[in-house]
Order: C-alpha cells, then sequence, then structure tokens
C-alpha cells in the first residue's frame, strides 16, 4: 500500500514540475491591436503608433512588418527588444482614396509557437488593424491643360 501511495506521489510530483516549467523565448504583448482613426479628411496625414512590450526573457526580433496593401506602411524597431522593455511600431495610410479603412499589419517576430511536421520552428506573426473612414475628394478647381496652366473655355 505504501508503494502504491509513493508511487502515485512520485507521479503527481513530477507532473506538477513539468507543468511549472518556465517558457523561454520572447513574447510580444500589444497596448492595443486595433487603432480606429474615424473620420479622416481626405489628404490629411494619418500617422498612428502601436506600443508593444516583450514580456518574455529572451530579446524580441522583429524581422519584418508587412501591411495588407501599399497604402498601409509600417515602421519598426530594426533592434533587438529587451525582455521588459517597449517598443513602437508606427503605421501610416493613404488618404487619397477615399472611404471606407479595414487595413492590417502583419508583424513577423522570433516568438516560436512550437515545432513544424520537419521540427523546424515554428515562429509567430502578430496582426494589427487600422480602421476608419476617408472622406470624399474635394472637388476639382479650375481645369488645368499638360503645361500646367489654367485652359481659357
Amino acid at each position: 500500500m505504501n508503494k502504491l501511495i509513493l508511487s502515485f506521489a512520485l507521479i503527481f510530483g513530477t507532473s506538477v514540475l513539468v507543468n511549472a516549467q518556465i517558457e523561454k523565448g520572447p513574447k510580444i504583448e500589444f497596448s492595443k491591436e486595433v487603432h480606429d482613426y474615424g473620420n479622416i479628411k481626405y489628404g490629411g496625414e494619418p500617422n498612428c503608433t502601436f506600443e508593444f512590450k516583450n514580456t518574455g526573457n529572451e530579446p524580441l526580433i522583429i524581422t519584418n512588418a508587412k501591411g495588407s496593401c501599399g497604402c498601409t506602411v509600417p515602421d519598426w524597431p530594426k533592434e533587438p527588444i529587451a525582455p521588459g522593455a517597449t517598443g513602437v511600431i508606427k503605421v501610416k495610410y493613404d488618404t487619397n482614396r477615399p472611404g471606407p479603412i479595414n487595413k492590417s499589419v502583419t508583424i513577423s517576430t522570433n516568438v516560436t509557437t512550437g515545432k513544424d511536421d520537419q521540427g523546424n520552428p515554428s515562429y509567430y506573426d502578430a496582426v494589427i488593424r487600422i480602421k476608419g473612414e476617408v472622406g470624399p475628394a474635394p472637388e476639382s478647381g479650375t481645369p488645368v491643360n499638360n503645361t500646367g496652366a489654367p485652359t481659357n473655355n
């Protein structure tokens, strides 16, 4: 009976130790994942920032950041972010396109999510979003010919 109790205690203790292991590596956490511009004037300068923190225990590296189209341009830190440190990703949207905005930026990192079928590390891609509405284009003024001079009508 004592051997049975000792066996159960050993199995329980081992499972607790396995679950208590500290995860190694970088982790990325954003203070917000969506920025709502609201209504933006056509041709305006809509820039926004997404602050993040490396909550892991190894340096975080952002290897790439890509907008879902050419109108969404991200700028990200190229240097590693130390554990506990913060960083900022800046996003600019081209407002020379009237209508609704619903775009994303995919951020490639060195945060691992496990291994693929071949045993290679799988990496985490974070996604942040921007949304809003660009107002109508201003009405055109005096027509201009190819030389840049006003036309005489």
